[in-house]
Formats: structure tokens, C-alpha cells, sequence
């Protein structure tokens, strides 16, 4: 097993972990447990399950929580291959499918946002509704994104397979400064045990985050460019929660989706930056309640 599976895990007495092998890896899987809905909880970067613990504290047991680690990230194994979102989606998928879960609500945040989408357009039969944080929808309008692009200087340090490994692994400054310039207000969304985290679980996990970066670049770039995801159309119903002063998701990329979804609704919280589920646990836990509140009744 990889060296930073055998990490320490953090501290959350509410928190179960288990591990569960899934197409040639095995994944870990924090689960807290509740009577309601269960939901799939897709975590970003530079982050891991615990990315959820401030979420979860709110809603208080009112929901069945999974929250996996990715490929690679946090204390699920990595391996050579398997980190585009189709891959990434088909682990997904199999693990709903290990845990015996024909049917779940999502919420993902950041990268985990992204693959929400994917899973989404892909396989919208096992999702009950979806809340997306912090991250354009996949038909962003070219002229919201081109002006922005500026904002996403950091993923030049990260993409690039041998620079990209070095960074993340070596100069743990560099995670933490992301961390702490891509929120609103440092001092109330972070503790230092918390950066402290996430920078030891970055330089554990640099080979599998480069290769997330990498692997956008290879792929859903282009497919941005063609207007590959024109074509399909997302049918799960959806809310869209991005900060006010997210940095890197400015709110003009959340607009234009309409025309491509059956029910995809974006709001924004005044205020907040890229880390929703630190900066506004409580909204998040409001907005899971909206978003799922029909399929608790429905269960």
C-alpha cells in the first residue's frame, strides 16, 4: 500500500472508514451515518473526505453521508492510470454499486463538482438531484470564461507531470497559499490544523493530482472547444452554489446553462470565496436540505 494511506487519519468520532477494492484500487470511504437520504459526497482539490466534516456537523445526522476519497487523493490507493473524469466516473459509479446503492443524491465540490456533472450527463438514472459547489456547469459562455482565464494561473505549477509533482510534493507554501488566497476570509474558513492537512495530504497525493490537472488538459479542454457537451443535456435536477467572491469560479462563468438543462438553478452567497462547505457549512447544509428535501419525503 502507498506511503500516505497509512497517514493518521483526522480526528472525527462521527466518521466511519472503511476501504472497498473498486476496478483495480482501493478506495477509502468515510461515512457518517444518518436515517435519511443517502448522498455521495465528491470532494475537490487539495482536499479529501474530511473536506466534509463542517457539512456534516450541520446537517447532524439527518442524512446517510458518503464521502470517498478519489483515486489517489487522501487515503485511496493511487495507480499509473485512471484520473480522467470518465475513469474517475467509473469508479463513482462502482462504488454506489459495492455499496449496494442503485440510487442516491450528489453533492460535489470543486473537481468533485466537475466529475458531478460528468456522472450526471452519464448515468443520470442514479441520481436523485444534484448540488454542485463552486464550479461552472460543463456549456460555461466563451466570453465569461476567456476573460477569466487569468484566474487559473496555479494549474500551470500543477499540470505539467514533472513540474507539477515537484511543486505539490516539495513546496508545501505553495498549497498553502492557494488554500488561504482562494477564500474570502482565511482566518474564519480555516484552521491551521486544517492547512497544515490538506498541504501533508497534497505532497502524499501529487502524483494523482497532476494527473487530474493533466488529464483536463488532454481532454475536457478540447471537448470545451469542440462544444462536445452541447450535445447532451442533463436531466437530474440541479443547484448551482457558487461564492461571490469565489476567485478562481467567478459567478459570470455560472450563467448559460438554461437552454441544456431540464432544471438548473444557480445562486450565489454573498460574501463567500472557492471553499463553500469551510467558509458557509450552515448554507450548504440549507441547500442540501432544499435540494433533497423532496427525495427524503419521496424515501
Amino acid at each position: 500500500m502507498a506511503s500516505h494511506t497509512e497517514r493518521p487519519l483526522p480526528h472525527d468520532e462521527r466518521a466511519e472508514h472503511r476501504r472497498l477494492d473498486v476496478r483495480g484500487t482501493r478506495l477509502h470511504l468515510a461515512e457518517y451515518a444518518g436515517t435519511g437520504t443517502p448522498l455521495l459526497m465528491l470532494h475537490g482539490f487539495p482536499q479529501h473526505w474530511y473536506a466534509w466534516h463542517k457539512v456534516a456537523g450541520q446537517l447532524a445526522g439527518g442524512y446517510r453521508l458518503l464521502c470517498p476519497d478519489l483515486r489517489g487523493f487522501g487515503w485511496s490507493e493511487g495507480t499509473p492510470r485512471g484520473y480522467d473524469m470518465d475513469s474517475l466516473a467509473d469508479d463513482a459509479l462502482a462504488l454506489l454499486d459495492a455499496l449496494g446503492l442503485e440510487r442516491v443524491g450528489l453533492v460535489g465540490h470543486d473537481w468533485g463538482a466537475h466529475l458531478g456533472f460528468r456522472l450526471c450527463l452519464r448515468a443520470p438514472e442514479r441520481f436523485t438531484g444534484y448540488l454542485a459547489l463552486n464550479m461552472s456547469h460543463p456549456w460555461p459562455r466563451h466570453r465569461a470564461v476567456l476573460p477569466n482565464l487569468w484566474r487559473l494561473w496555479f494549474t500551470a505549477f500543477v499540470e505539467y507531470p514533472v513540474l507539477g509533482r515537484a511543486v505539490l510534493r516539495h513546496w508545501p507554501g505553495f498549497t498553502r497559499f492557494l488554500l488561504r488566497h482562494q477564500v474570502a476570509d482565511p482566518a474564519a474558513a480555516w484552521t491551521e490544523a486544517e492547512i497544515a492537512e490538506y498541504v501533508r495530504a497534497t505532497s502524499g497525493s501529487a502524483a494523482a493530482a497532476q494527473s487530474l490537472f493533466w488529464q483536463y488538459v488532454l481532454h475536457d479542454i478540447p471537448a470545451l472547444v469542440r462544444g462536445t457537451r452541447r450535445r447532451e443535456r442533463l436531466t437530474v435536477p440541479t443547484l448551482l452554489l457558487g461564492g461571490a467572491r469565489d476567485s478562481v469560479v467567478v459567478p459570470s462563468m455560472l450563467a448559460g446553462a438554461e437552454p441544456y438543462a431540464d432544471e438548473l438553478r444557480v445562486r450565489l452567497v454573498p460574501g463567500a470565496g472557492h471553499y463553500l462547505p469551510q467558509e458557509r457549512p450552515a448554507e450548504v447544509a440549507d441547500a442540501v436540505r432544499e435540494r433533497f428535501a423532496a427525495c427524503a419525503q419521496q424515501n
